[in-house]
C-alpha cells in the first residue's frame, strides 16, 4: 500500500505544533500500525530529518502507551484494540491517514505524538491501592470467600490499562471510565472495604484537581475503551463516593 499520512508535529509542550504530511511506500498489510510508524522513521532517519516520537513499549496491546488519534478516532478504526494491535490491513491503498496525539488538559503534548499521562499515575496514587501488613502474617487469600460474581467483576474493572483513550475520546475530557474502574476493582473485594471512603473520596478530588471534566453519560469513552470497561464502573464510583461522604 502507498499511503499518505498527516501527523502532527511539535518540538515542546511550550512550542505551536502543526500537521505534517508525509509519504510512505510498499506497506504491506499485515503490519501493524506502529511498524509502519518505524518504516516512516526510518525513512526520515535515512534522510536526515527528525524521526516522529511516539509512545510505545509492550507493542501485545497490555501497556497502553501507544495511544494514538487516528482519522479522528481513539487506536484507530478498529474495536476493543490498542494502536499496537491495529493493522494495516484495515486501511485502503492511497488512504491519507491522519494521526495525532490524545487531546486533553490534563495530557499536555510532550514532544509530537507523546502527552504526559501522570496525571493518570498520581490518581492512582491518591488512593488506588489497599494496606497489607506483609511482616510475616498476612492472611491467606482463601481465609477470605469471594463470590465468583464479584471476582469477575473484579478482574474486569483491573483490566483497565489506563490508556487515556476514555479522556481522548470524551467531549468532556472526563477520566471517570478510569477512576470507576480503579475505585471498582477494590470495591467489589473485602479486601477493599477497609479504606473503601478515603479512595473514593480521595481519587475524586486529585481526578477535580488535574483538570479532567465531568461526565455527561454519552457513553463515547465506553466504546472506545480498548478493553471494553463499561459505564457500569462509573455509576459504582458515583454510588461509593455518595457513601463516602454521607459518611463524612
Amino acid at each position: 500500500m502507498n499511503l499518505t499520512l498527516k501527523i502532527w508535529r511539535q518540538k515542546g509542550p511550550q512550542v505551536k505544533g502543526k500537521m505534517v504530511e508525509y509519504k510512505v511506500n510498499d506497506i504491506s498489510e499485515h503490519m501493524s500500525f506502529l511498524e509502519m510508524m518505524d518504516v516512516l522513521n526510518e525513512q526520515l532517519v535515512n534522510s536526515g530529518d527528525e524521526p516522529v516520537a511516539f509512545d510505545h513499549d509492550c507493542r501485545e496491546g497490555i501497556c497502553g502507551m501507544c495511544s494514538l488519534y487516528i482519522n479522528g478516532e481513539a487506536n484507530g478504526p478498529d474495536k476493543k484494540i490498542t494502536v499496537c494491535q491495529l493493522h494495516m490491513r484495515m486501511f485502503n491503498d492511497g488512504d491519507t491517514i491522519y494521526i495525532e496525539p490524545w487531546r486533553a488538559k490534563a495530557f499536555p503534548v510532550i514532544k509530537d505524538l507523546v502527552v504526559d499521562r501522570t496525571s493518570f499515575d498520581r490518581i492512582q496514587q491518591a488512593g488506588g491501592f489497599i494496606s497489607v501488613n506483609t511482616s510475616g502474617n498476612t492472611q491467606d487469600a482463601n481465609a477470605l470467600p469471594i463470590s465468583k460474581h464479584a471476582a469477575d467483576e473484579a478482574m474486569d474493572a483491573a483490566t483497565c490499562i489506563g490508556c487515556g483513550a476514555c479522556v481522548a475520546t470524551c467531549k468532556n475530557s472526563s477520566a471517570m471510565l478510569f477512576v470507576g474502574a480503579k475505585v471498582s476493582q477494590y470495591a467489589l473485594l473485602p479486601q477493599g472495604q477497609v479504606e473503601a471512603a478515603d479512595r473514593v473520596i480521595n481519587m475524586v478530588h486529585q481526578m477535580d484537581l488535574e483538570g479532567f471534566g465531568n461526565c455527561t453519560n454519552t457513553g463515547a469513552c465506553e466504546i472506545e475503551c480498548p478493553k471494553g470497561i463499561t459505564l457500569v464502573n462509573i455509576a459504582r464510583m458515583n454510588r461509593e463516593y455518595l457513601k463516602a461522604s454521607l459518611k463524612g
